[in-house]
């Protein structure tokens, strides 16, 4: 099963900026696993679903010909707990793109609050200098995830391309 930490976009600039939104709910299992009786959302969920939205953007900007896999988490500050009820916005921007890896700044929001702010580094595997080969498929954006991702796009209707 494949995890989505966000709920959908509500922007997208190919290229340039993502905005993605989580509504967190007390029916999430995970919320309930760091203390039982103060369900919060954990602040490395947190970090993921500003990774899936800044990668997405990444991906997008070469129209996900390439995979795109997080290299590193420059920065990362979240000074707020997240309670069930809250929702999260992610707003990610592309900071620079080349053709081995991508930078993004990010800010997290809780209720239109600014708690948090994630940089984060993308490599593209594709075209790293390491040397090392990686399947012909790609295994980061795949049909069934290409799909999922048509309907979380505003303004998108179901079945037309991105």
């Amino acid at each position: 099963m494949r995890w989505f930490w966000f709920d959908r976009f509500t922007e997208f600039e190919p290229g340039r900026r993502a905005v993605a939104v989580k509504c967190v709910t007390l029916a999430e299992e995970h919320l309930h696993d760091h203390w039982a009786e103060f369900p919060v959302m954990p602040p490395s969920l947190m970090i993921e679903g500003m990774a899936q939205t800044a990668g997405i953007l990444v991906g997008e900007a070469r129209q996900f010909r390439e995979k795109v896999i997080l290299a590193k988490i420059k920065r990362a500050e979240l000074r707020q707990l997240v309670r069930p009820g809250s929702r999260l916005r992610y707003e990610a921007d592309v900071e620079s793109l080349s053709d081995g890896a991508a930078s993004t700044r990010g800010r997290v929001f809780c209720d239109d609050a600014h708690i948090g702010d994630v940089d984060l580094v993308f490599s593209h595997v594709d075209n790293n200098i390491s040397g090392l080969e990686f399947p012909q498929e790609n295994f980061v954006f795949t049909e069934e995830f290409m799909g999922l991702l048509r309907s979380f796009r505003p303004g998108q209707p179901q079945g037309v391309a991105l």
